[in-house]
């Protein structure tokens, strides 16, 4: 009885305890990289599947926070060929949208938390929706827009309620502005973070779920303006993240699709992943609220590749080949049987602009690796077979060469030196513990980090120096998982066309234009992209109910 007691106790101080995740809105773009002029001196085989859709339901984040980005041309191919027909976006993003133009694929858009106070009026909201929606909607041919993202976890606990005032009149001024201009179809949600639920003390189950005590009639007043609009509601799931911070106490089977011998049992319904107890809690908060029906929205969910030693191309494989599985037999969950999940992959490429405050693995959560290509088999159509995810086509690159240690280094204490600094202007997250080049020696980790900050100034030879101690090959440093990457190929500078010559010299006429280079490549810096942290509050109680240590310290 004793034990059942301080169980019990452990449980009532862990439920509804979500990540700290505010850091994930902060982003590196601000960094000033050193220019290679300055800096020289310092410190899968894939198998067209084309006609056969995404399993229903299924849809992918296109996150843009990188500084060397696939041509957008490229990316919405790249969707078009493995037939992913939804799409969420972090922002209202004019290049992205125009090139959706015509197409069907169905997109989410988002105004960023940091624009939320700007929705208080309602006039400025309806002008908003004309610029930012109708205009693409009305297109020759049309942008499919069917939501608009109200903020991104706004209501995170480590905001302080910095949002609390400003989330419900943006969501009612947004959808009450598209109800207005004849576009009701298109609905507001607000992506959730798992902290606005918890579970009383003396009960911690999914069926005990209810809002936390602070926003409750907020939230109750969202829910009934979502039911209200026959509007979903949106929440974010990472399965991934109980993992991660369960510290090596989390029990792995239930981040994953496989069944479970030892299932978390409440009311008879048994529970044997994460997601699925995740979804209940939610389902219960709305069955309680009076609304049996809503439609939810996974908004992100999904799995990285590096940057933890849980964090690999395997692990990710398995995780969304069972993810598809249960959209595809629409499975459903136990307070949801047989009904279609509806989830936004997170994410569709890598992301080397991220921060790497939560982990190093927020620059891998691609399906896709950098250059648009599928880092693992994986059916997303649910029907079996040899379908699998197609990579981006005529893809540049640079040249095949790359920047490592000379040969005749015998200086660690300078090589070292170099090294880190070049880590603090390019991507390195693949040599930490547990990521895919973690086994390299210390001339082999240098020499990562010398072919990163490389490739990131775009092989400018002055890139390569780093005191004497780099060198340029042609020769592939690959081994085995780890991978030497060859850095896109810039887009090129548009130029304007030569005039036509006159047919007579005119007295006091205008000049005609210049040959001279003008314009500049499209604006490719990485848009808003707000917070995302883990459900964890069902994957801590599935793992003390069978005995395992809490975890509960971030």
């Amino acid at each position: 009885m004793q034990h059942v007691k301080l169980l019990m106790n452990i449980i009532l101080l862990v439920l509804g305890h979500s990540v700290s995740y505010a850091a994930r809105d902060i982003r590196i773009l601000g960094r000033t990289a050193i220019a290679p002029a300055q800096a020289a001196a310092g410190p899968v085989a894939s198998i067209d599947n084309s006609g056969i859709g995404a399993v229903s339901g299924l849809g992918v984040n296109w996150g843009t926070v990188t500084y060397h980005p696939l041509p957008i041309d490229t990316v919405v191919q790249l969707l078009k060929d493995n037939n992913i027909k939804k799409l969420k976006l972090f922002g209202v993003e004019h290049e992205i949208l125009t090139a959706l133009a015509g197409s069907d694929i169905e997109v989410m858009v988002t105004v960023t938390n940091d624009h939320l106070a700007d929705m208080g009026s309602f006039d400025a909201v309806k002008e908003w929706v004309k610029v930012n929606l109708i205009h693409y909607l009305e297109l020759k041919k049309g942008v499919n827009i069917a939501y608009v993202a109200v903020g991104n976890e706004p209501f995170l606990k480590d905001y302080n309620g910095k949002y609390n005032n400003v989330v419900f009149p943006a969501l009612k001024n947004i959808q009450n502005a598209l109800n207005a201009a004849n576009y009701s179809r298109i609905k507001a949600t607000i992506p959730i973070n798992a902290d606005v639920l918890y579970s009383p003390d003396i009960n911690h189950v999914p069926s005990a779920g209810v809002w936390r005590e602070d926003i409750a009639d907020l939230m109750d007043q969202i829910v009934a303006f979502y039911h209200n609009n026959s509007a979903p509601f949106t929440v974010n799931i990472y399965p991934f993240l109980s993992l991660y911070y369960g510290k090596g106490k989390f029990p792995v089977d239930y981040a994953f699709f496989d069944g479970n011998s030892n299932p978390l049992m409440d009311n008879g319904a048994a529970y044997t992943n994460v997601l699925d107890a995740n979804y209940d809690t939610l389902v219960t908060v709305l069955n309680k609220a009076g609304y049996k029906n809503m439609p939810i929205i996974v908004g992100e969910i999904g799995w990285p590749t590096d940057g933890d030693i849980n964090a690999n191309a395997t692990l990710a494989q398995k995780f969304y080949k069972g993810l598809v599985k249960n959209l595809a037999t629409k499975k459903g969950t136990p307070l949801r049987p047989n009904d279609q999940m509806n989830v936004y992959l997170f994410g569709l490429i890598d992301e080397e602009g991220k921060s790497i405050l939560p982990g190093d693995f927020e620059r891998h959560w691609g399906i896709f690796t950098y250059d648009g290509q599928p880092k693992f088999e994986l059916d997303i159509t649910g029907k079996g077979g040899k379908n699998t995810l197609v990579g981006a086509k005529d893809v540049k690159y640079l040249s095949k060469q790359w920047c490592v240690v000379s040969p005749s280094v015998t200086n660690k204490t300078a090589l070292e030196a170099n090294a880190d600094y070049a880590c603090k202007n390019a991507d390195c997250t693949s040599l930490g513990n547990g990521s895919s080049c973690s086994n390299l020696d210390y001339l082999g980790q240098a020499s990562y980090a010398f072919n990163s900050y490389y490739q990131n100034f775009i092989q400018q030879s002055a890139s390569c120096h780093f005191d004497g101690l780099a060198t340029i090959t042609t020769e592939d440093p690959s081994s085995g998982s780890c991978k030497f990457d060859v850095q896109l190929a810039p887009a090129p500078v548009p130029v304007a066309p030569a005039p036509e010559p006159a047919p007579a010299p005119v007295p006091d006429s205008a000049a005609g234009p210049s040959n001279s280079p003008s314009g500049s490549p499209s604006d490719q810096s990485a848009k808003s992209e707000s917070v995302r942290s883990a459900f964890l509050s069902i994957a801590t109680i599935v793992s003390l109910l069978f005995g395992l240590s809490a975890f509960h310290s971030l």
